[in-house]
């Protein structure tokens, strides 16, 4: 075995923590989620309610459906959802055990319980604040960093809940992670420890896809993909990604497992792996083994980028589902770090303007350039090192990319939230 113990658990803890389930886009969620929490804290319906939000996390909320909302849109609808009809004990998916019967109670908050939505700039991209009133009582909930990392909860001024040291965000750690121990753990990583969480992803994104290419939601970008080249296995994995955002972004009530905190993201790696191991009749142990390739090169990617960004996530997912792919095809580690050297070559830059029916397009985009990216190894059509972002090797390249969503695009997200805020 030339992977360690250690990374090997490793890599297991990184997996378990960040392929999660979740209904709806998770911003908005996110926000629910605190709501929800703190309704409960503070035991009763809330008179008022303020909302206290960082600009990154407003740009994901304001053009996207909550679900079980009856088609509700942005920050007033989330923290209404939370409020009269969530359930914070189930984290990301606070508002998938809602009955139709309930949404009526949704509305009648909506309608008459004010809810003052602030904008929150104190260092955090990804920062909510969450307080409801009643009378002389109040609670407030704080999410920092990623979308249940709930740092403090305060009763009546009282500190009940606080942990400063989760406020640097104290995740499993990623800094071992590298091409070559992606590629080592995915050859030999045992298939039964990932078992559940790759299981789960398979079921429940590959169901969303097929959603999206039953129904019309959104833009239909993956049914439009399908119509216009069926007999096209390129067109094929793009639109399996597609067709799930479409559903995803359009309010769809089932579940998906996200990747670095996206349900977007989390479709764009996985169902393009999924589709392309039935189409090629392999096997079952093939395709989990492929899953923990892309998924894993995703979080490598997005490791180094940041929950939110003005770097469109879902391109360094699609991206990954080539990754995962060349390992179908039984290619090597150098033809893993080409295929996404040359993708990455090819679309980084791609911003984020929200979450919003366009994603899928987008979606759909980043997984045609990962394939693209891998058929230029595969014709021996490298990008060399000093071509533009392209580095000595895939490891140096995503460095690159770093360097660029993480301190080269600040104000470049800074201005696409104004933009979309009419500012």
């Amino acid at each position: 075995m030339s992977i360690d113990k250690l990374t090997y658990d490793k890599f297991l803890a990184v997996l378990h923590e960040e392929l999660i389930p979740a209904m709806g886009c998770t911003e908005p969620i996110a926000v629910a989620y605190a709501s929800a929490e703190a309704r409960k804290v503070l035991g009763k319906k809330p008179d008022r309610v303020k909302a206290e939000i960082s600009n990154s996390i407003i740009k994901n909320v304001k053009s996207v459906i909550v679900p079980n909302t009856g088609g509700m849109k942005g920050i007033s609808a989330s923290v209404a959802a939370g409020m009269a009809a969530g359930d914070p004990d189930a984290r990301l998916e606070v508002l998938a055990s809602i009955k139709p019967e309930q949404r009526y109670q949704i509305e009648e908050f909506l309608n008459n319980v004010p809810i003052d939505v602030e904008h929150l700039e104190r260092g955090h991209v990804f920062d909510i604040i969450i307080t409801a009133y009643a009378g002389n009582d109040y609670a407030e909930v704080q999410i920092v960093d990623f979308h249940t990392n709930i740092v403090q909860i305060k009763k009546n001024g009282d500190v009940i809940f606080s942990n400063p040291s989760r406020m640097q965000h104290d995740a499993a750690d990623r800094s071992f992670i590298n091409f070559k121990a992606i590629f080592d753990f995915a050859s030999e990583v045992s298939i039964i420890d990932l078992k559940d969480t790759i299981g789960k992803q398979i079921t429940n994104n590959i169901a969303i896809s097929h959603e999206g290419l039953l129904h019309d939601y959104g833009v239909c970008a993956g049914k439009l993909l399908m119509e216009s080249g069926k007999t096209d296995i390129t067109n094929a994995l793009a639109a399996s990604s597609a067709a799930g955002s479409d559903a995803r972004m359009s309010g769809c009530e089932m579940p998906v497992i996200i990747n670095s905190g996206s349900g977007n993201q989390g479709i764009a790696c996985s169902t393009p792996v999924i589709t392309y191991a039935t189409i090629a009749n392999a096997s079952e142990e093939e395709m989990y083994r492929a899953l923990v390739v892309s998924n894993l090169v995703t979080i490598y990617q997005k490791d180094g980028i940041g929950t939110l960004s003005a770097y469109c996530g879902v391109i360094s997912a699609g991206i990954g589902s080539a990754a995962g792919i060349a390992y179908l095809r039984h290619h090597s580690l150098e033809a893993i770090e080409a295929t996404v050297s040359n993708a990455l070559g090819i679309s980084s830059g791609v911003v984020c303007d929200g979450a919003k029916p366009s994603c899928a397009l987008k979606s759909a985009l980043a997984v045609k350039t990962g394939i693209i990216g891998l058929k230029m190894y595969e014709n021996g059509r490298n990008l060399k090192e000093g071509d533009g972002l392209i580095g000595k090797n895939g490891d140096a390249t995503v460095k690159n990319i770093w360097r660029l969503a993480k301190q080269g695009m600040t104000e470049t997200n800074d201005e696409i939230i104004n933009i979309m805020l009419g500012k």
